[in-house]
């Protein structure tokens, strides 16, 4: 396993993460996590190099953090550096800051959480924060030994980003960044702004919810396997985020051994480190981003924080679908057009939406899920 600085921390994460936003789960229902399987392949994980697991409160409808703390007993907890998240949006007063995170050192059976974070972080969150007062809370749960280290995750505008770094003296940030989103929220500004301050930054969604795995265009794989370079999808993308400088640990959220087993080896490489791109390389991967996004595809990383709908909209399943929809795979219009039929059926599609606006609240990556449902109706059933 490769290692990496953790900006001013004197800490060595492992350049791969475990996040436990997508563990193994029954019957496809994410709230009923597979606990036996879940706690097998996190181990793994860790008995292979991975030092930092990554998980939150509303994970799995709450059971994330729970399972987390069953797989890290027997040893496990002295072993890696646990992160967790206080939920901004449910703080309501400063008093709800230190009850969460009391409940959260029971469910992950732990006297400390090494790096808590104030999660997702956008500009109304941003201002309760400073409203409340919540850094005098993180400050005093740090001196109490209840946390170690205190950082923010991310998800609005670079403005907002840079007003959040600068404002006070954060150990460490969490920020979406991959191939296609250079340029979204934080983004390369972003990353850089938090390096040049030498806070370690720590990467999420860098395979956009798989979609940069197995969610590519017929055209771009195709481009991908002639280049003279030999590379899986999963390498360009974790290489690419390695070759950053600036760049601590990347979360990926693995839900099948096969994906720990495949990614620890990608990032135990001997040449997994900065700058291990060329020019070249840099330059196909960055066409391939921008010919993926001139198709103006709708950016879903199947987070789930949208769900469940009041109305039962299967909201990401619905994006998924359209995003194949314009996959350029061979079969892409009659399975998309036969796999939406399914939820018509079962009454979960985008004409059950009622527009109450929930979910573009509840939305980290901020997108346009009203509209975009309506485009993706009307597209898979003409």
């Amino acid at each position: 396993m490769q290692y990496r600085h953790f900006g001013k921390l004197n800490i060595k994460p492992s350049l791969l993460g475990f996040g436990a936003m997508r563990l193994p789960v029954i019957n496809g229902n994410d709230k009923e996590i597979n606990t036996e399987e879940a706690v097998k392949i996190i181990r793994y994980a860790i008995d292979n190099g991975v030092n930092y697991v990554d998980t939150a409160w509303p994970y799995h409808g709450g059971q994330s953090e729970i399972v987390v703390g069953k797989a890290l007993k027997n040893g496990y907890r002295q072993k890696v550096m646990l992160a967790t998240k206080n939920p901004t949006w449910l703080i309501n007063k400063a008093e709800d800051w230190d009850e969460y995170l009391d409940k959260q050192l029971q469910k992950l059976e732990t006297d400390s959480i090494d790096f808590y974070l104030q999660h997702c972080l956008d500009k109304d969150g941003w201002e309760k924060f400073k409203r409340l007062n919540l850094w005098d809370k993180a400050m005093a749960a740090k001196k109490s030994g209840k946390i170690k280290y205190f950082g923010f995750s991310f998800h609005d505008d670079y403005e907002v980003f840079e007003d959040i770094l600068d404002s006070y003296d954060w150990d460490f940030c969490q920020i979406q960044y991959n191939y296609l989103d250079t340029d979204y929220q934080a983004g390369l500004k972003g990353l850089e702004r938090a390096a040049s301050r030498n806070i370690g930054v720590i990467i999420m969604e860098p395979l956009r919810g798989g979609k940069l795995v197995h969610g590519l265009p017929k055209d771009i794989i195709d481009k991908m396997e002639a280049y003279p370079v030999k590379r899986k999808p999963v390498e360009w993308a974790l290489r690419w985020i390695a070759n950053h400088p600036g760049v601590s640990t990347i979360l990926s959220g693995m839900s099948t051994l096969e994906q720990v087993e495949e990614n620890i080896r990608l990032c135990s490489l001997p040449d997994m480190v900065h700058n291990n791109m060329t020019n070249d390389e840099l330059a196909f991967i960055e066409e391939l981003a921008n010919e993926w996004k001139a198709k103006k595809l709708i950016g879903c990383t199947g987070c789930n924080y949208c769900m469940p709908c009041p109305n039962n909209v299967n909201i990401p399943g619905s994006f998924s679908i359209y995003n194949y929809r314009h996959s350029a795979m061979a079969d892409a219009e009659s399975a998309s057009k036969k796999d939406y039929k399914k939820f018509i059926d079962d009454s979960c599609d985008a004409s059950q939406c009622i527009e109450c606006g929930a979910c573009e609240s509840a939305c980290p990556q901020h997108l346009p899920i009203i509209e975009t449902l309506k485009v993706l109706h009307a597209e898979l059933t003409k």
